[in-house]
């Protein structure tokens, strides 16, 4: 299980008085995590740094959780052992939840390897009340291990690297996400395009908003 156990006592909720549907109505958009999964070297930071920066710059505030960056500061005293991944991706996936719930618009760039973790993200930001989704960035393996910026996929295959996802550890890919995009097949900006789309027929961003894109315009619902 992913959900942790609560061991602060005397504890208290406190209600803000400015309220979600408040600072949504500032910012004209609908607080929400786009989860991005995938192999190493898929393309999953390229894609949420792309994204984030389309949205900025049409006025949109969002955000980029990305897998190496959290282990600089929040997620620092954890490893690569099954349970510190799972308490990484807990960690995250609440951080998520938390910009959401301010309005801000939410990027994740994590393997996030396995179903139960992913689904857990999706089940409290739904319960929430947040808008949520799940993409699959599709990327075959040889692909990946092509790319291999960090040439950790060598170092997997030597033997100097274990638990690798892809190699020695599991990736279990998302049986029903929201979009599936392929890196080898179609450019970064395309996915964008169709990451922005999806968003727009979604309610991500208030009535009356517009995103501009390749040429092609977006009307909020």
């Amino acid at each position: 299980m992913i959900d942790a156990i609560v061991k602060a006592t005397n504890i208290v909720w406190h209600n803000a008085q400015v309220t979600r549907v408040q600072r949504e109505a500032l910012l004209n958009q609908r607080g929400g995590t786009i989860w991005l999964t995938g192999l190493p070297s898929s393309g999953k930071s390229t894609t949420a740094y792309a994204l984030e920066l389309e949205l900025f710059e049409k006025g949109f505030p969002a955000y980029v959780l990305d897998g190496d960056n959290v282990r600089h500061g929040l997620n620092k005293d954890l490893g690569f052992s099954a349970a510190d991944r799972a308490e990484n991706i807990r960690r995250v996936a609440e951080t998520a939840k938390l910009f959401a719930d301010a309005g801000i618009i939410v990027v994740t760039s994590f393997i996030s390897p396995y179903r139960m973790e992913r689904d857990f993200a999706r089940r409290i930001h739904l319960e929430a009340g947040l808008c949520f989704a799940e993409i699959y960035i599709d990327t075959p393996v040889e692909v990946c291990e092509g790319r291999d910026p960090k040439g950790l996929y060598a170092k997997a295959r030597a033997g100097k690297l274990k638990g690798f996802t892809g190699i020695d550890d599991p990736y279990e890919p998302p049986l029903a996400p929201e979009l599936v995009c392929k890196t080898a097949e179609v450019s970064p900006r395309e996915i964008v395009f169709r990451i922005i789309e999806f968003m727009v027929e979604e309610g991500f961003f208030r009535e009356g908003a517009s995103l501009l894109s390749h040429g092609r315009s977006f009307a909020g619902k």
